[in-house]
């Protein structure tokens, strides 16, 4: 029985009406669609964005309450403070990484093209440590250089907290400056990733080991059949709790095999199979997913929920587990699994406005901060005086000079004009920038890579050497 005959039993059977041919073919190619990775991902970049405008401008979204049971602004509620759960939109990129790297090979391992899958994960992998140093060290490097202009400085003094605790001071001279890039540079991807310049490239270490993850686990198991290949990922899986910990690794492990595990299940024939039940299950999967990824990263026992949250955590993970991540980590595992059981979620989150934003996100990633230290801060403090602020340090008050956060007027013109701005500079950046990493990469690929390594593939699927 065919895959159309056995969904047109299921809904006889169940009493449904009948789907069309159009239905049943929209579905199945929505299904077999993985342009929805490049959708999420763009999601995901704009809210790590935001949660950095949150802290930057509305800490008080990062609690979930004002105070222990006391009230919950509409922001700080489930669903709502979303805008400001930075660690739950990285798990994502950890998940939609390990999706990604993984759903080539797995395909070709399922066609019997064993030889070119395993000449895939080579590539790769070594093309993916390119595409992640070139940019991330080009955007040092910009920013580094308008730091040393003082075009941080207004950021730096300013009362807004993550613009001046991420704002660099200008070096000395030109020669400190200099071994201040180098430094961060290569600590960007050194152990306890750091970098001055940019701090949300301390992720970008953690995206290449998970890269590292893809191609060792899939290196091992690539001639295993799938059911054998599942099972290790499971275990791996699990394994990874225990020495993720060890490690200090911020769930890199566990969401990168969940990334192969859906891959597994995206080329399996159950997302299919479930098709008919599917507006039935996977709302309700993507909610509980949305709301696991609304736990807060402090003062969870302000409220019930986060408390309850909290409770069962400390009963169900592992002994010191990092709180603050393994809900929003679960979270985003539950979301993307109801996207991948779903053809309707699969078909929004492929709309071409979205796949635009997965085209620019890391672009955006590597942008947003240092255009929020500069463009940003000029434009909203523009015209200030600098003022007597108090600063809490522990027990003690102090008093800093700082530009006053402006009004709510203020926000709603600057904002909108910003977020122009910084959309066309990722554009651009995507479109006039990228394409030169493109070429270098392939350049070191034709450079180092003999010509037999490359994987291709004949018009009927069989290897053949290039």
């Amino acid at each position: 029985m065919s895959m159309t005959e056995a969904i047109q039993t299921i809904y006889a059977e169940k009493g449904y009406r009948k789907p069309s041919l159009l239905t049943e073919n929209a579905s199945k190619k929505a299904l077999e669609d993985s342009s929805w990775a490049d959708g999420l991902r763009g999601i995901a970049a704009v809210f790590v964005m935001s949660s950095h405008m949150v802290l930057a401008f509305a800490r008080y979204i990062v609690r979930p309450a004002d105070g222990l049971h006391a009230h919950s602004s509409l922001l700080q509620k489930p669903f709502f403070r979303l805008v400001g759960q930075g660690p739950a939109w990285v798990a994502l990129f950890f998940i939609l990484s390990g999706f990604v790297n993984a759903l080539k090979p797995v395909k070709l391992a399922k066609a019997g093209n064993i030889e070119t899958a395993l000449s895939n994960l080579g590539v790769s992998s070594f093309k993916r440590s390119f595409r992640l140093f070139l940019p991330a060290t080009a955007a040092t490097v910009i920013s580094w250089f308008i730091c040393q202009l003082g075009a941080y400085e207004t950021a730096r003094n300013s009362d807004a907290y993550w613009l001046y605790t991420t704002s660099p001071k200008q070096s000395l001279c030109w020669t400190d400056a200099v071994n201040d890039l180098v430094y961060a540079i290569r600590t960007t991807w050194t152990y306890n990733p750091d970098n001055p310049y940019d701090q949300p490239q301390w992720a970008l270490l953690y995206l290449l080991q998970g890269s590292m993850f893809v191609f060792t686990v899939l290196l091992v198991t690539i001639n295993l059949k799938s059911s054998f290949r599942l099972a290790a990922l499971v275990m791996c899986y699990f394994w990874s709790f225990n020495w993720g910990i060890k490690l200090g690794d911020p769930m890199v492990g566990i969401n990168v095999f969940a990334g192969i595990i859906l891959v597994e299940l995206h080329h399996s024939k159950f997302p299919l199979l479930l098709c008919p039940y599917s507006h039935f299950f996977t709302p309700p999967l993507a909610v509980t997913g949305l709301f696991l990824m609304s736990f807060p990263s402090q003062f969870q026992p302000w409220t019930y929920w986060s408390n309850f949250l909290l409770e069962a955590c400390h009963k169900i993970a592992p002994v010191d587990i990092e709180v603050s991540r393994f809900w929003p980590t679960i979270g985003a595992q539950v979301l993307t699994l109801s996207i991948v059981l779903s053809p309707h979620l699969r078909r929004a989150l492929s709309h071409r406005w979205l796949l635009w934003l997965g085209k620019i996100s890391f672009p955006l990633y590597l942008l947003h901060g240092s255009l929020m230290r500069s463009v940003l801060s000029w434009m909203l403090f523009y015209g200030q005086t600098l003022k007597n602020i108090e600063e809490h340090d522990g027990n003690n008050t102090i008093i800093v000079l700082r530009y006053p956060l402006p009004g709510i007027p203020t926000f709603l013109v600057v904002m909108p004009l910003f977020l122009a701005i910084l959309l066309g500079a990722t554009h651009l950046w995507a479109v006039k920038v990228e394409p030169w990493f493109g070429l270098i990469t392939d350049k070191a690929q034709k450079t180092m890579f003999t010509k037999e390594d490359w994987p291709i593939l004949t018009s009927n699927g069989r290897n053949r050497t290039a």
